[in-house]
């Protein structure tokens, strides 16, 4: 059996996991008495307790916060695994005209197309998993000479595509806004932020000092296999960001960085800079500089930028609260900064499915509609990258497109 036929996140194997877990621990007080002279006997048995109430805890957590879906995504050894993928294609989506004859039967019913496939960044050589979500619109001859804007959705850590198209339900709540009108048809690109191994590898979507250029590839790479694969539009205004928990802080973060590419940016219980604990990489290398390049409250008030911000945070989320507050107080014209509460919710993914119908409404007041090609591109801005030392994170941002500063 592969690994990736193992879910983690069904009720089925939660229930199996629970009639064990209540097992193994009516087994101690039973077989006590009975295995009274053999010690290894009762030491198995507690110790097969205690294992499966920790096993039943971290499935509970991982189908609360959605982080994998399958034991080989754990493990960081299985093959993608996603419900409600359309599609796979081939390398850089090389053939997605195979998507086109299901995207034009899910059209007529008012539904968009999802493919999966692995991107390789030109400029880091990165290669990871992305999902992409195609609107209706993509496949009927009226917009085939549209440019359609762009969400870039970032999943939290340790997630990857997979938890927005499972655990989100956001192609669902796509169809829905775009039928609504709420929402201009838009092609919805989610990578993976982390790559594999995920425990203990947190990157945080930055670029690392002397290892992994997160940023870059998130940014710079997949805009432009974007611009070139998908046809999508190139007006920064076009280009938004959105993720929740570590996703929502990569949103706020890489779109004040790059604010010659962006937009926007809606965070739901994100935070102001990266947070450093026993999952996070040494991502700076001791380098102040570069730890300060990636705060938004610093970039915002020192880089201020014409981007649009929208922060969320459920009423029991402390920390994230007095990181928007931080944000907020830093933040100088022409940024503009929105926020808002949800009442009695915490940091779970509950609270933030909660918001996703409202988040693509703001979105789709903020983004430009589908464009013709060849519209004039507004790169008004943009935030010069921190140096790399040549022996740094691989491709940096010395070929891209640099802002105003």
């Amino acid at each position: 059996m592969h690994l990736s036929s193992i879910r983690l996140d069904s009720p089925i194997t939660m229930g199996i996991v629970i009639v064990v877990t209540l097992l193994a621990i009516i087994a101690i007080p039973l077989f006590w008495e009975r295995w009274k002279r053999k010690l290894l006997w009762r030491t198995a048995t507690i110790l097969c307790a205690v294992v499966a109430i920790v096993v039943t805890t971290g499935l509970a957590g991982n189908m609360i916060g959605g982080f994998f879906p399958t034991l080989g995504s754990l493990l960081g050894t299985g093959a993608y695994a996603a419900n409600t993928i359309d599609a796979e294609t081939s390398a850089n989506g090389e053939n997605l005209e195979v998507v086109r004859e299901v995207g034009a039967a899910h059209a007529r019913e008012g539904k968009g197309t999802v493919a999966h496939m692995k991107v390789t960044g030109r400029r880091t050589k990165l290669t990871r998993d992305v999902t992409v979500y195609l609107p209706p619109q993509q496949f009927e001859p009226a917009y085939k000479n549209l440019r359609f804007p762009v969400i870039e959705w970032i999943p939290n850590y340790p997630s990857g595509p997979e938890v927005v198209t499972d655990g989100y339900k956001l192609p669902e709540h796509l169809d829905a806004a775009i039928a609504k009108r709420v929402l201009p048809p838009v092609v919805v690109i989610m990578p993976d932020p982390t790559g594999v191994p995920k425990i203990g590898h947190d990157t945080e979507c930055v670029d690392e000092v002397n290892g992994t250029a997160n940023d870059t590839y998130l940014t710079a790479d997949l805009r432009e296999w974007a611009l070139q694969k998908l046809g999508v539009s190139a007006d920064r205004k076009a280009w938004t960001f959105a993720g929740w928990s570590s996703g929502g802080y990569c949103a706020m973060n890489l779109v004040t960085r790059h604010p010659q590419w962006y937009g926007q940016a809606v965070s739901v219980s994100g935070y102001d800079r990266a947070q450093m604990d026993a999952e996070t990489e040494n991502l700076y290398k001791g380098r102040q500089d570069v730890d300060d390049a990636n705060n938004v409250g610093i970039t915002v008030r020192l880089h201020p930028s014409p981007v649009d911000i929208l922060a969320i945070w459920g009423e029991n989320e402390k920390f994230e609260s007095a990181a928007a507050e931080l944000i907020r107080a830093g933040v100088r014209s022409p940024v503009r900064f929105s926020a808002w509460k949800v009442p009695d919710a915490g940091h779970n993914m509950n609270t933030f499915k909660s918001q996703i119908p409202e988040i693509l409404t703001w979105i789709g007041a903020h983004t430009t509609p589908p464009a013709t090609a060849g519209r004039p591109v507004e790169t008004t801005g943009g935030v010069q990258p921190w140096p790399l030392p040549r022996s740094g994170a691989a491709g940096g941002l010395a070929d891209t497109d640099q802002g105003a500063g």
